[in-house]
């Protein structure tokens, strides 16, 4: 239930949908006797678009999750295993495209684990990652890693991977029940800096042991400035993500599924 509502939640509050809704309200309101709510509505709207896509206020809501855990550079030991979150590859279009792997932004997860798998070479590789789709049958996003790293090379006995699991959470507790990480071991945690925060407060909260924060797929770059950006699309993408990860953070604190409202190194 919690994942249905969370997907419907997002839907109405991912800044791009939400400001078209109160676009197309402030437009409608006067029809229904709102004639002083609907230019209220709709020229706040406006603001915002312009505020998030032409401004650096979308960078100023992603950098405090991007800059929340530090690249690692050395690790003091090797690690016993790498693991690596979903969310980065197109399961309908890998489908649909004779099973050629078909990636989405973020790719960077799956990329960067060729290099690591090689840097530790007895390190397993988890990847978790199962279907988000709510009202249609997918392939898993680990059907389709499975044919990524085997395109790298990397050998199958190496790859444990866990392919029902539809969120974050899910992605801690289905891998922690998959592997059965002992107390001493040292795990790698791959994804996302922006998605990071999240990711090892469930990950600890699940009780997996010495996760290290491995960050990769940075989405802020250069100074902050008026239209820094190429495309006024570019703004809004990164508000609408930078918005899910902070009410995600929210959400799961609330729920209980996550050891703190900004989990930190």
């Amino acid at each position: 239930m919690f994942f249905v509502l969370s997907k419907l939640a997002f839907l109405v509050l991912r800044p791009s949908n939400l400001i078209i809704l109160m676009m197309i309200a402030g437009l409608a309101a006067p029809r229904f006797g709102r004639r002083r709510t609907g230019p209220v509505l709709f020229w706040t709207a406006f603001v915002a678009l312009v505020a998030l896509a032409w401004t650096p206020l979308s960078t100023v809501l992603m950098e405090p999750l991007e800059k929340r855990f530090p690249i690692v550079e050395t690790l003091p030991e090797p690690p016993t295993g790498i693991i690596v979150l979903g969310g980065t590859v197109d399961t309908v279009g890998t489908a649909k495209w004779r099973d050629q792997p078909q990636m989405l932004d973020g790719a960077e997860r799956l990329l960067l684990v060729a290099g690591l798998a090689r840097r530790y070479p007895n390190a397993r590789i988890v990847f978790t990652g199962g279907s988000a789709a709510v009202l249609m049958d997918e392939p898993s996003e680990a059907w389709v890693a499975d044919k990524v790293f085997a395109a790298m090379g990397l050998p199958r006995d190496r790859l444990i991977l866990e392919d029902k699991s539809r969120n974050t959470r899910e992605n801690a507790a289905f891998s922690y029940d998959l592997v059965q990480p002992q107390p001493g071991e040292r795990w790698l945690l791959v994804t996302s800096a922006f998605h990071m925060p999240r990711s090892v407060g469930v990950f600890r909260a699940a009780g997996w042991p010495g996760i290290t924060a491995y960050p990769v797929d940075f989405r802020t770059v250069g100074a902050l400035k008026v239209m820094g950006r190429q495309y006024a699309s570019e703004g809004l993408f990164i508000a609408d993500i930078a918005v899910r990860e902070w009410l995600g953070l929210a959400a799961y604190r609330f729920m209980g599924y996550t050891d703190a409202l900004f989990p930190e190194p």
